[in-house]
């Protein structure tokens, strides 16, 4: 990463605490028709932001200066001497130094105009120079400032506050980890990423560069390790992206991080409320939803039937989501936070997790996925096996999410006959689970050996020999597709 850390200093030293008011660029103030001010010398003002207004005839301001300040001066040390070009060259030099944002010269009372030797320091040195004239008081100018700085203040509080609101709405959502990325990327124009325990991305919305997503990584993984005495956020610079990361509370180890083109007044604080509401989004316990999932757990081991406990969770229709990738209990937490769901099996090999039906699904990274159907808590158990197949599907096929899809074929036969056609049809496999799943997967793997293999963790030569046996026992040619199609649909019916 280039550019300097933000993070605080260990030692407890601080500069000068930034005005509780949001800077003011120079061009605004140029833009003042009643200030009649004007530039005379330096970089253009566009890139220019003033912090302070200081006013001072010293020699040396340097020791009062605390940086971003625009210093007016009537020139009153400059006279005889003390004008000469190398006297102006190290006054111009010690502003810079002191991180003055910009000299402001009046030409009255001492001098009819500004120093040539002041404009030629001042171009040499980066400094903008702006020429008071004299129906303008420096007073005058300060109060246009603190004026602007005023309006500028009135226009952040209102973004921050449409901010935090457009956040807490989207907390509200079905899927609020990734609802509230979106509205904290939208906000701030840039990146936002959600990072597991172990640093691996979760979520992401918006967009970066390559590079800056890179060293934003970089960062959070700093904030990640830091002890409990250090900084809990961070910032830094990645070209011309700024970056930030932010621990989340909970103690669970998730890493907020933002990257942003540019940096606006406020947008830490629109982070900082992002932060709140992803701590307790992703936090251990989550009040009325962990309390109406108890309701539904106690329900049900008390013998209530699975469509009167649905509602308590939020929804009449489900979807199951099963997942291979870290097998950790904070790994799986950390995915559930992703998809925006509280209803987790951590698992011993697979994850899976229950989802509200009308709540879309998105490829997380390090993660293989397999989606059911949408089902009634009735059918919860069918839409399990779905997300297995799915799943063993996407290992197969190398891709990161699969849904399971029903035949449309199998909407034009009633379930009382399909079920009994699939009875008398597998029959001759009787319940030889092995059998069935190595035929069904191999059947959705479009006969090939060695995907099937994949899917089911077995020698090719043992799909051969299982396949071989079904042919055997069905009685069946499985190289004629009029079979294998037959053959899909009955065993999508026996589940």
């Amino acid at each position: 990463m280039d550019g300097t850390s933000a993070m605080a200093d260990p030692t407890g030293a601080q500069g000068p605490a930034a005005p509780p008011t949001p800077p003011v660029p120079l061009a605004a103030l140029l833009a003042r028709e009643e200030l009649g001010l004007r530039q005379i010398a330096g970089p253009e003002a566009a890139g220019t932001a003033v912090q302070w207004v200081h006013t001072s005839e010293m020699a040396d301001p340097y020791p009062y200066l605390l940086g971003g300040e625009l210093l007016l001066t009537a020139g009153v040390h400059i006279t005889g001497p003390e004008a000469s070009q190398a006297h102006l060259d190290a006054y111009v030099a010690r502003i810079v130094a002191a991180g003055g944002a910009a000299l402001g010269f009046g030409v009255a009372p001492v001098h009819d105009t500004v120093p040539h030797a002041l404009v030629a320091a001042c171009d040499r040195h980066g400094l903008p120079l702006l020429e008071v004239p004299p129906q303008t008081t420096f007073s005058g100018v300060a109060r246009a400032v603190w004026r602007l700085m005023s309006e500028a203040r009135h226009v952040e509080l209102r973004r921050v506050a449409e901010a935090q609101q457009g956040l807490a709405t989207a907390a509200a959502r079905p899927d609020p980890v990734p609802a509230v990325l979106r509205q904290l990327a939208a906000r701030l124009g840039g990146l936002a990423v959600l990072y597991g325990p172990d640093g691996t991305e979760l979520q992401a919305e918006g967009r970066a560069r390559e590079a800056a997503r890179g060293s934003l990584r970089e960062l959070t993984g700093i904030v990640r390790r830091a002890t409990p005495a250090a900084p809990a956020s961070a910032a830094d610079t990645a070209g011309t992206t700024h970056l930030a990361a932010y621990a989340l509370g909970g103690g669970r180890g998730f890493t907020l991080g933002v990257a942003t083109e540019r940096r606006e007044p406020g947008d830490h604080t629109i982070a900082g409320a992002a932060v709140v509401l992803l701590s307790l989004l992703t936090g251990e316990h989550q009040g009325a939803s962990e309390a109406a999932r108890s309701a539904a757990l106690v329900r049900l081991l008390l013998g209530a039937a699975p469509e009167e406990t649905g509602p308590l969770l939020g929804s009449d229709t489900w979807t199951v989501v099963h997942a291979r990738g870290e097998r950790t209990p904070l790994a799986a937490s950390a995915l559930a936070a992703a998809l925006g769901s509280g209803l987790v099996d951590p698992g011993e090999d697979v994850v899976r997790l229950l989802l509200p039906a009308d709540r879309e699904v998105a490829p997380a990274h390090g993660w293989t996925l397999g989606i059911s159907a949408p089902a009634a808590p009735g059918d919860l158990a069918a839409a399990d096996a779905q997300a297995a197949r799915a799943l063993r599907r996407a290992e197969a096929t190398r891709r990161p999410l699969v849904r399971h899809h029903a035949s449309g074929l199998a909407a034009l036969v009633a379930p009382e006959e399909a079920d009994a056609h699939a009875r008398v049809l597998l029959a001759p496999l009787g319940d030889n689970a092995t059998l069935l799943e190595t035929l069904r997967t191999w059947l959705s793997l479009h006969g090939s050996w060695d995907r099937t293999a994949v899917a089911l963790s077995v020698h090719r030569n043992t799909v051969r020999q299982r396949i071989t046996r079904c042919a055997s026992l069905l009685r069946s040619d499985l190289d004629d597709p009029d079979v294998r199609m037959e053959l899909w649909f009955t065993l999508n019916r026996a589940r």
